[in-house]
Order: C-alpha cells, then structure tokens, then sequence
C-alpha cells in the first residue's frame, strides 16, 4: 500500500502564495494534485507522469500554480502564487499505479490526507 503524506497549506492574503509538498512511500506510475471546496466535487488541478517531462494544468490554475518533482525521494511539490479566494479549498496529493487519465480523480489508486489551503480576500 503506498503512503502519500501531504504537507504545507494555510492560510494566505489573495496575491500571496503557498507550496505543497507530497512525499510518496514508493514509486506509482504518475501523481497528481486535486482540491476540493465545500459543497463542491473534486476537481483537478495538475499533474505528471514520472515516466514523462510533461505536466498537466487545469485551465484556472495554469501560470500561477507549478508542479515539481523529485524523482529520487519520490517528492512532488505544488508551488502556488498569485492565489485568489477562489483557489480555497483542501489539497489533495494523488497517485495512479498503472497509466491511466490524469483529469479523473476516480483513476486515482492511493490519495494522502488533504491540507486545507484558505485565501482571504
């Protein structure tokens, strides 16, 4: 069973920014990161293949968030700048065993614990 184990979050003043970090206990086929407000489905916001160079953004986050990657400690990062009260919610790290759809969170094999990340205005 790979461990997911989730860190950072907070709170922060619109404008200011934020990073996630997500440290897996062993090597999946690709990681993701999702979020989710109140009231709200689970939505993605980006994501990678260890096996590839590209990352995958959604189009509300695209130019202010960046997914990075340790390949030797099995780290992923998110650093989030420019945040606005609409990127509120908790941060989910994801990781798929086998290849399959990044955008769909039900594809997803192992999950961490979620951060809450809050963007007052």
């Amino acid at each position: 069973q790979v461990q997911l184990v989730e860190s950072g979050g907070g709170l922060v003043q619109a404008g200011g920014s934020l990073r996630l970090s997500c440290a897996a206990s062993e090597r999946t086929f690709s990681m993701g990161w999702f979020r989710q407000a109140p009231g709200k489905e689970r939505e993605f916001v980006a994501a990678m293949r260890w096996s590839g160079d590209t990352t995958y953004y959604a189009d509300s986050v695209k130019g202010r968030f960046t997914f990075s990657r340790d390949n030797a400690k099995n780290t992923v990062w998110l650093q989030m700048n420019s945040l606005k009260p609409e990127d509120t919610a908790v941060y989910y790290c994801a990781a798929q065993r086998r290849f399959s759809t990044l955008l769909n969170p039900n594809t997803y094999d192992y999950w961490g614990q979620g951060t809450q990340v809050t963007v007052s205005s």
